[in-house]
């Protein structure tokens, strides 16, 4: 079942953040805080790119206490134990996701996955694999809204102490792909580009520095039109993050 993995990757420290509660993500929240109610104690998580499975699923993995695997890796026959399968639509050998899936089953091990399709849709050309995903629990993360992407904006900014004027926010919004990792990403990039440069974050430096982010990404209109400017050019400081940020950690 291999697929293509988006790039950029959410480095760990980002992936381990806890995900922002979000109208995007109720469904799946509802399902996680009740472990017990997984119909043979399986649950598929899934949504397109940039919906929060992989942070969904790790918050759940330290919560539960889950091992924690990847399905591009998964070969063999693994052992049965609590475990948090992320990429499981994606899975190196078919064999290995059914031994896991049985193996979990007969030790009454929780089993957590992550997938772009409902378990469902999923390619499995074993009929006894296919069976075991249909008869599998499958919680929906649609995609993110503009709050919840406009508050993990906030948070990276804030974790990295770079006080970013509303304005710019807005324009980066408005450009960048809406996923978690590209704004992560964005905030690295800002933040390095802030210290070379000498503490200012310009709009031609945040251009710059973003380049390949958002040249031909986004719906916003030009920079040169509905961009307000003060001075000389827009300017971001950095700084201590301001209180209501802080709100987001």
């Amino acid at each position: 079942m291999p697929r293509q993995l988006a790039l950029p990757l959410l480095p760990r420290a980002e992936a381990e953040l806890d995900p922002i509660p979000d109208s995007s993500n109720a469904v799946a929240r509802t399902w996680l805080g009740d472990p017990g109610s997984w119909p043979a104690g399986r649950l598929v998580l899934h949504g397109p790119e940039g919906s929060g499975k992989s942070a969904f699923l790790a918050q759940a993995a330290r919560r539960l206490g889950l091992r924690r695997l990847s399905g591009p890796h998964l070969r063999g026959v693994p052992d049965g134990a609590p475990t948090a399968l992320d990429d499981a639509d994606c899975a190196a050998e078919e064999p290995a996701l059914f031994h896991l899936i049985n193996a979990c089953a007969a030790g009454g091990h929780l089993l957590l996955m992550a997938g772009r399709e409902p378990p469902s849709r999923w390619e499995a050309r074993l009929p006894d694999l296919a069976s075991r995903l249909r008869a599998t629990a499958a919680a929906p993360l649609a995609q993110p809204t503009d709050a919840l992407l406009r508050a993990l904006l906030a948070r990276h900014f804030a974790r990295r102490q770079l006080r970013v004027e509303p304005a710019i926010q807005d324009w980066l919004l408005a450009r960048l792909p809406r996923e978690a990792a590209v704004l992560a990403e964005a905030a690295a990039r800002l933040d390095r580009a802030a210290l070379a440069d000498g503490g200012r974050v310009t709009r031609a430096l945040a251009r710059s520095s973003l380049a390949g982010l958002i040249d031909g990404s986004g719906t916003g209109a030009p920079d040169e039109e509905g961009w307000e400017t003060s001075g000389d050019d827009s300017v971001a400081s950095v700084g201590i993050a301001s209180a209501s940020m802080g709100t987001l950690l």
